[in-house]
């Protein structure tokens, strides 16, 4: 997929469609100690929130709930070729029209007693803006740029980058 970097919407419009693919990434608050946690993420574009269940008595949860804080989200692509960190305000949030959404087996998994589980909570992040990466043309095209950067002593040219505000 084409992105102009130069496209703040284009841009966004990217932003979400990966993250809502992906579906992984690493979470974590940026003036913690603790290091980033893998979270599956649910992703609203139209509220610029990304959402995480999580247990209430899991570090981050706990670390979060006295007053939120700020947080980066790190995603990348599964084919390798677009990488984004996400900062904005995270919180806990118990929305249970959320939680009803996104139910599934798989979160299912996680909570002994179902939508009900006294340890169940989300976590939301408010996104604040993004610092994205975006290749082109993948391994063979990585492979073409370092080979002629090495042959005409120039540099790669292996994407752009873009950083924008999410409003």
């Amino acid at each position: 997929m084409s992105t102009d970097p130069h496209d703040k919407a284009d841009v966004e419009k990217r932003l979400w469609k990966e993250v809502e693919h992906a579906r992984f990434g690493m979470l974590g608050l940026v003036h913690s100690h603790q290091h980033y946690q893998p979270m599956t993420a649910f992703a609203e574009p139209e509220t610029g929130q990304i959402w995480f269940f999580t247990r209430d008595d899991t570090d981050l949860a706990q670390a979060v709930a006295a007053d939120g804080g700020d947080a980066m989200f790190v995603v990348q692509a599964k084919d390798g070729d677009f990488q984004a960190c996400i900062g904005g305000r995270l919180s806990r949030d118990h929305d249970t029209a959320r939680i009803q959404r996104w139910w599934s087996p798989i979160v299912a998994a996680w909570y002994p007693d179902g939508q009900d589980d006294p340890h169940l909570t989300l976590l939301r992040l408010d996104a604040r803006d993004a610092e994205l990466w975006i290749s082109k043309g993948g391994a063979i095209r990585f492979a073409w740029e370092i080979a002629k950067a090495n042959l005409t002593d120039s540099q790669p040219d292996l994407g752009d980058r873009a950083h924008i505000g999410i409003a």
